[in-house]
């Protein structure tokens, strides 16, 4: 069953402030109930004081109770034809309270309904005295405090419903991040098979060639090329029977290598041929790079020149150089400052080139440069390390992300 009363640690206000504001609320009674209550009689004065005291004190654990409580001892000084000031004062705080802390959608009805069976019971007992003009400011005051509690209630959950949505967008972008990682991944995975199985093929062609010429000596090489063969042919099998599941439906099933870094020029051509200038320079001697380095690296470069193309402002500056021990993609650009944040303006496309640049042991660094333009610049060593680089997924390194 659905609670109508919220969790005391619900309430905005701490519980230091909670305490004062109680104090204020009992001093105020206290000293209404000395100006007009304690004339009227000591006794009645101090069991008015009493219950509108522990009324106040228990309205936020337990409202309802609290208001029906203040209620009934106000009815019976109606009944008495001697009705309390104090106690109808602390009907509109134990109202409000009402109204504040439970869920009910409708606090008129509970205001009307207290007001009205007041006013009922003031027109059986005394009709000439309740039947003035003055009487309505009874309504007034009880309707007001619901009025106020409701307006609070609905202000709190408003601020709720903000944090709540903020945090869900939070979540929700941690997600997607996530899920971009591992598409990123399963597509690495897809360009490994790829690479692996077009060399164990080769390795498999030169085994059978091998075992061929040499049949002459069939005793010494024959059983040996031949288990390479098999060998060969158990890998290929086994390869595309496991990574096979993560390509596409429709995905063209090929075992040629992915690209590398000599199909740049290529790249480039596509890239001006749409009007987007690409200066282009190379520093150092050009050596064979390993299959995977030599696919994160055009990889790289092919995501920073489309984010440039897409996001930056004119055009761009591609680097490639190489050293004894790594090569280095750098790609520079203007950033766009009128130009809208695209699907891409989360940072997923630097996510992206951080994955490809951890696959192959290197790394991704970007933000801005000191003269102000956009910087990716991609290190990947030539020989593979003994330990693989550990590398951050979140897509937050480097200041000022560009929109990927």
């Amino acid at each position: 069953m659905r609670s109508n009363v919220f969790h005391p640690n619900r309430n905005r206000l701490a519980p230091v402030q909670q305490w004062l504001l109680d104090l204020l609320f009992v001093g105020l009674i206290a000293l209404v109930v000395v100006q007009i209550e304690w004339p009227t009689g000591p006794a009645r004065a101090v069991a008015v004081g009493v219950v509108s005291v522990a009324c106040v004190l228990t309205r936020r654990r337990w409202p309802i109770p609290a208001l029906l409580v203040g209620t009934a001892a106000t009815l019976a000084e109606v009944i008495a034809r001697a009705p309390a000031t104090t106690l109808t004062l602390t009907l509109g705080v134990l109202m409000y309270a009402a109204t504040r802390y439970t869920d009910r959608t409708r606090p008129w009805v509970l205001a009307l309904g207290v007001a009205g069976v007041l006013f009922v019971a003031g027109m059986l007992v005394d009709a000439a005295q309740w039947w003035q003009l003055g009487t309505f400011a009874l309504f007034a005051w009880i309707g007001g405090g619901a009025a106020v509690g409701d307006a609070a209630r609905n202000r709190r959950a408003y601020i709720a419903e903000v944090t709540e949505r903020a945090r869900q967008a939070e979540q929700t972008r941690e997600d997607e991040a996530r899920r971009r990682v591992m598409d990123e991944r399963l597509r690495i995975a897809r360009e490994l098979h790829d690479v692996v199985a077009h060399h164990i093929a080769v390795i498999n062609v030169q085994a059978g060639a091998a075992g061929h010429v040499l049949r002459k000596n069939p005793d010494l090489v024959w059983p040996v090329l031949e288990h390479i063969r098999q060998a060969s042919d158990t890998v290929l099998r086994e390869i595309r029977s496991v990574i096979g599941v993560l390509r596409e439906p429709g995905e063209a099933d090929s075992t040629e290598p992915s690209s590398g870094l000599d199909r740049v020029p290529d790249l480039l051509a596509n890239l001006t041929a749409t009007g987007f200038t690409v200066a282009a320079r190379t520093d150092g001697d050009a050596r064979p790079l390993p299959a995977i380095v030599d696919l994160a690296a055009y990889r790289i470069v092919q995501e920073a020149l489309t984010n440039a193309h897409r996001y930056g402002d004119g055009d761009a500056e591609l680097t490639i150089a190489w050293t004894a021990e790594a090569v280095t993609v750098e790609v520079t650009n203007r950033i766009g400052l009128s130009r809208p944040a695209g699907p891409g303006g989360s940072g997923f496309g630097l996510i992206g080139m951080r994955e490809r640049a951890a696959a192959a042991h290197g790394t991704v660094t970007t933000g801005r440069a000191p003269d102000g333009r956009f910087r990716v610049c991609a290190t990947l060593p030539l020989h593979e390390p003994g330990t693989a680089h550990r590398y951050d997924t979140t897509g937050t390194g480097g200041e000022g992300d560009q929109q990927p």
